[in-house]
């Protein structure tokens, strides 16, 4: 019997939007193994699979039948997306050339245990990361390099400078993403890329500023200030912007620090050091990882106060997302300081949402969560924290989160 597996919408669509997977031509509630398969731009290949039982049609609709066991169970439409495991230990799915689509293999097998049978049917999914129209242009303007995501709709837009983590280069995935969602997104590198800096041991935020100020005086963007999005050293980045330049309306950090961390910081005649830190802390997981979690020193004591960045000076809004199994740094504890400071001089309380069971790589939607890789300032594998579907629904509610509050306070629609 040859089943037929349909994706429904048809065709091309975003890797952040869900999809509807329904097999067709299966016995009355025949048994069936569905499998995933995804090869990165590197062949580095991911996978999950999940167990389900056809309804009596001998109709498998995933929005509607629970999986009975595999790589998640219970209703999970989107969970064969979510769950891919790198078949290599220690690898991270990323997305770098954000001009081709990433092809997801759905496969169909007889039977559940102990291994499947025979292959009934088979699809192509083909999940892309530029929505019809969006443009994508490269940004070499004076030092700054960057690439610019705009909206295929007249402009102008309400403009973002999106900031990576610490592994440098320039990733875009997340940038051509929110472009599709009404904005126009920089993606800026800051390190490791073209004739930047090698390493984050010196930076200078007149380099950030260059940026912001491309934003603010480009044709197709609207409005007096731009938005910032940073995640882990770049949401540490992203508050030293807020806090030392003009221009920023508003701000999302993900799991950042409310200390300057990873090497020394410039601002005209103002010097951030690094925060510092104590390997004594490090510890070994089960399964000889490196939990870095109490690695870093309390930005409140001692001569680290003075990595503590100033918050109290910002004059944007802010958003704060944080997974509270985050096993980078204390995410949760950085944003209540930098609450507190802000309070404490009279700014506007940021918003802040935890995630419970939530690790540091809090993705676009439908990402699998990273248990572990490398990390490129600990120089070993380290683990990141997190459950996988509670980090998979943590995912899709602040990938919304932070569009409805960019689109309140940078304008655009609601």
């Amino acid at each position: 019997m040859a089943a037929t597996v349909t994706i429904e919408p048809a065709g091309l669509c975003c890797w952040d939007e869900p999809v509807r997977i329904v097999v067709r031509g299966l016995a009355s509630e025949q048994p069936v193994t569905l499998r995933a398969c995804l090869r990165d731009e590197k062949g580095a290949l991911f996978r999950a699979h999940a167990r389900y039982c056809a309804d009596r049609g001998g109709e498998l609709d995933l929005t509607r039948t629970p999986a009975l066991s595999g790589s998640f169970a219970g209703l999970e439409p989107m969970g064969l997306f979510w769950a891919l495991e790198p078949e290599e230990p220690l690898l991270r799915l990323v997305k770098r050339d954000v001009r081709t689509p990433f092809a997801v293999e759905l496969e169909v097998l007889e039977g559940h245990e102990p291994e499947p049978g025979r292959v009934l049917g088979r699809a192509v999914h083909e999940r892309a990361f530029l929505r019809p129209g969006v443009r994508r242009e490269q940004v070499r303007a004076d030092r700054v390099r960057a690439t610019l995501f705009l909206p295929p709709e007249p402009g102008p837009f309400p403009g973002i400078v999106d900031i990576s983590g610490a592994g440098g280069g320039l990733p875009e995935y997340r940038a051509s993403l929110l472009a599709g969602k009404g904005f126009a997104v920089m993606a800026l590198a800051y390190y490791k890329y073209d004739d930047l800096p090698k390493n984050i041991e010196t930076l200078h935020l007149e380099y950030f500023e260059e940026a912001v100020n491309y934003l603010l005086t480009h044709p197709e963007v609207k409005g007096q200030g731009v938005g910032l999005l940073g995640i882990s050293k770049g949401g540490d980045l992203c508050l030293s912007m807020a806090s030392f330049l003009k221009g920023i309306t508003a701000a999302v950090i993900i799991n950042g620090s409310v200390a300057n961390v990873g090497g020394v910081l410039h601002y005209k005649d103002e010097t951030l050091p690094p925060l510092g830190t104590n390997l004594k802390r490090l510890k070994k997981t089960k399964d000889g990882l490196v939990d870095i979690v109490d690695a870093l020193n309390s930005p409140l004591e001692g001569p680290d106060q003075k990595s503590f960045i100033p918050v109290e000076r910002a004059e944007c809004t802010f958003l704060f997302l944080v997974g509270l199994d985050d096993h980078n740094w204390k995410s949760e504890f950085y944003a209540n300081e930098a609450s507190k400071r802000l309070q404490a001089h009279g700014k506007e309380k940021p918003q802040i949402i935890c995630y419970p069971e939530t690790g540091h790589y809090i993705e676009p939607p439908y990402f699998p969560m990273c248990r572990a890789s490398m990390h490129t300032l600990v120089g070993s594998p380290v683990i990141w924290g997190g459950e996988p579907r509670a980090h998979a629904m943590a995912q899709v509610d602040a990938w919304n989160q932070l569009q409805t509050f960019f689109h309140k306070h940078l304008g655009g629609k609601e």
